[in-house]
């Protein structure tokens, strides 16, 4: 009796222990998802920051280049059936749906004639037709450098030139 209850209880501690690997494992996976959407709000926030920083940038100084030009593109003028804003705004709209649909044509093209089935599958076929990278270890060339002139004067004379 007292070695079928020590079965038992030794069955019972493996079945706890693996649900608590399971869980442990379940809140890792769930932080590094977390993990993974912060980062994605981070970077867009940087984006769209840096965006609107350098379209206000952009804007004042057309306005401060040209003010009363620049009034008349807002406001439009005479011999004009539209703003210059909103012909530009239209061209914009325009712009990004030709951008956006040439892409993921080009893009969905490329991948159902690779055949591949989901990401990784497609990633391993991809990596079969284009060249592989050689590894750069130990380096061949410098990779410090003090500052953007002394990369700058590396790159115009030294670089690409066998040493000696």
């Amino acid at each position: 009796m007292a070695a079928e209850s020590e079965i038992i209880f030794s069955r019972e501690s493996n079945v706890v222990e693996q649900a608590n690997k399971e869980i442990r494992t379940s809140v890792k996976d769930i932080e590094k998802e977390k993990e993974k959407f912060y980062a994605a709000i981070f970077l867009s926030t940087v984006t769209g920051i840096s965006a609107l920083i350098g379209f206000g940038t952009t804007l004042a100084s057309a306005r401060k280049q040209d003010p009363k030009y620049f009034n008349e593109g807002l406001s439009g003028c005479k011999g004009l059936n539209e703003t210059g804003a909103s012909l530009a705004l239209r061209a914009l709209g325009w712009g990004t749906f030709y951008a956006v649909t040439g892409c993921g044509l080009l893009f969905y093209g490329i991948w159902k004639i690779s055949g591949a089935k989901n990401a990784e599958e497609f990633r391993y076929k991809m990596g079969s037709l284009l060249p592989r990278i050689p590894k750069n270890d130990p380096p061949q060339s410098r990779t410090e450098f003090e500052g953007l002139t002394d990369l700058l004067t590396y790159l115009a004379d030294d670089w690409g030139k066998k040493k000696d």
